[in-house]
């Protein structure tokens, strides 16, 4: 208990430092990939964010989702990419092969899907290499370069917001 105060002390200055040191550089390219960081303890339906890229023309294979549980159980062996706690170090050391996979991953755009406030969320997302990051109203708002304030529960109105916005930013060419 005492040293996982520690490790999450260790975490979150490591973060700070990431986000300290982080440019943003937004260009007008259009969207061909998709990253999601997803809490599935907050919001369960997958099939909707896979649904999301097809409704931005993004090819199928460029989606890549994957998903936080405070407690990796039983009903999580369906869904592969998964990740908890227990995957992170000292000083944001990856301990798991699938979520280094997804990080070194460059996406056009990684949406960061959560509002609950995890060290090792926040970690992701700090970490991933996604252009443009777009996230829900979070409390740290260094993450992202768009928030869109809604409820996680409004799925809907965050991928209207979120096409509206891409769209202004010349990101999806298509009409919808």
């Amino acid at each position: 208990m005492f040293l996982k105060g520690f490790k999450e002390k260790s975490n979150k200055k490591y973060l700070n430092k990431l986000l300290s040191e982080r440019h943003v550089n937004v260009t007008s390219s259009e969207v061909k990939s998709l990253g999601v960081v997803l809490n599935i303890d907050e919001y369960e339906d997958i099939e909707s964010l896979k649904a999301l890229g097809v409704f931005f023309n993004v090819h199928p294979n460029n989606i890549k989702i994957i998903a936080f549980s405070e407690n990796k159980s039983e009903q999580l062996n369906t869904w592969d990419d998964c990740f908890g706690p227990k995957d992170f170090g000292w000083k944001g050391t990856i301990n798991n092969e699938v979520l280094k996979s997804f990080l070194e991953h460059e996406f056009d755009v990684l949406i960061s899907y959560y509002k609950q406030d995890q060290i090792e969320l926040k970690l992701v997302t700090a970490l991933s290499k996604g252009k443009l990051k777009v996230g829900i109203l979070q409390t740290d708002e260094r993450l992202n370069d768009l928030i869109i304030k809604t409820d996680i529960e409004k799925f809907e109105v965050f991928k209207n917001e979120l096409f509206k916005y891409l769209k202004i930013l010349n990101k999806i060419r298509n009409e919808q």
